[in-house]
């Protein structure tokens, strides 16, 4: 195929200009799922460990995801509430070693880490049948596990396939456990992704099976989604969103907020066998708002960009264009990270209903801490972050 050399240089413009509205989604959208730390306890977040009911400490929870974003605060909230929780992790070298310590040991400690690949069903069944059969059952599975990515051979391998893995074992006659408690996304109500077509491909599987009882929690956006350009904005450079910065609204949820409520869902009788749309306290936040309260967080005078969103549909046309005509799946997933950026900028993730709002941490709180202690390190989730500093390095 010939392609005219004015064509090659409009398409290689946008190409560039696509990576830059792509990166720039990246760092304030994530789809489940921080840069630099401190490394500090999280204080705010941290929670008593306290009035522990002694009837949990008989009773087992698996965290599936648990190195995850909000996986790793949902070991650290079933510990405090006193189940005997065990942590299902794909390398345990990696919790294990120095780094690891660093980004996980406040989290998992007085829980069982224990070795298991999700997408391996067969070693999957026989860890939990052994974990079953050591701790006199199962009382539930929690899954909190996301495509890192979004695009479709992700999706359907993690949010469909591996999920449905914890699903079949959780089910298994050796296993028997009583309860499953999802991890989805409220985004799911209007499924133009492929990553929210797997997440309901799964959530069909759950509730057209009988035996276990199981609750759904589809929760708006994380905290981490509305806070990637912290970095950004306190080097100097403008707060980036798309149209006039009123098209969405959203009420995201904090990840200690969000943690209580899936391990509240364990024990809770009338939230089984329920699908659940969960947003955070705040009343509704539109983009423009967000970055008026981030500047406001770190003591500056907001400076915005804004970006046209017909942007997205000429970047997504034009990646889309090569993936058909060269059969290209890294243009395809190229296309389909575009989809994802769009959705999130026209989408509102917003609950209205009293019933669905939950927790005491706003957005304000969370931003006003972040521009003092930094943000948590996440090595999958952002384009700003850095390791964290070990105080080995630190001394040599």
């Amino acid at each position: 195929m010939i392609i005219c050399n004015q064509s090659l240089r409009s398409f290689a413009v946008i190409t560039i200009f696509s990576v830059f509205v792509l990166e720039v989604v990246e760092s304030f959208v994530s789809f489940k799922h921080y840069p630099k730390s401190s490394l500090k306890t999280n204080h705010a977040m941290q929670m008593s460990i306290t009035n522990k009911p002694d009837d949990k400490s008989s009773k087992t929870v698996i965290i599936a995801g648990a190195s995850g974003y909000i996986g790793k605060s949902t070991v650290r909230e079933s510990v405090r509430q006193g189940y005997n929780t065990i942590a299902l992790v794909r390398d345990i070298s990696k919790v294990n070693n120095a780094q690891g310590k660093a980004m996980y040991g406040q989290y998992f400690e007085g829980a069982k880490v224990v070795e298991c690949d999700v997408c391996d069903p067969s070693t999957l069944t026989k860890t939990l049948a052994q974990l079953s059969k050591d701790n006199n059952g199962i009382e539930a599975i929690t899954s909190c596990l996301a495509s890192r990515s979004g695009i479709k051979k992700d999706a359907y391998a993690i949010d469909y396939q591996a999920t449905l893995n914890c699903l079949e074992s959780g089910r298994d006659e050796s296993v028997k456990a009583r309860h499953f408690v999802l991890l989805s996304a409220y985004c799911v109500k209007n499924p133009w992704l492929q990553f929210q077509q797997a997440k309901l491909k799964f959530e069909e599987a759950l509730q057209n099976q009988k035996e276990m009882s199981f609750t759904i929690v589809r929760p708006t956006a994380f905290f981490k989604s509305v806070s990637g350009q912290l970095e950004v904005i306190q080097k100097g450079a403008p707060f980036v969103m798309f149209g006039d910065g009123e098209v969405t609204r959203c009420n995201p949820i904090s990840e200690a907020d969000l943690a209580t409520y899936l391990i509240d869902s364990i024990g809770e009788k009338k939230r089984e066998n329920k699908v659940i749309n969960l947003g955070g306290p705040d009343e509704p936040l539109t983009m423009k708002k967000q970055g008026e309260m981030l500047y406001e967080a770190v003591g500056k005078e907001p400076n915005f960009l804004y970006a046209p969103l017909w942007l997205f549909d000429t970047i997504i046309n034009s990646l889309q264009w090569v993936a058909d005509s060269f059969d290209s799946e890294k243009f395809e997933n190229a296309a389909e990270l575009g989809r994802i950026g769009k959705y999130y900028a026209v989408e509102d993730m917003l609950t209205t209903e009293e019933e669905e709002k939950y927790g005491t941490m706003t957005l304000m709180d969370h931003y006003k801490k972040i521009a003092v202690d930094g943000q948590e390190y996440d090595p999958y989730t952002t384009m700003f972050a850095t390791a964290p500093v070990l105080e080995e390095e630190v001394e040599s």
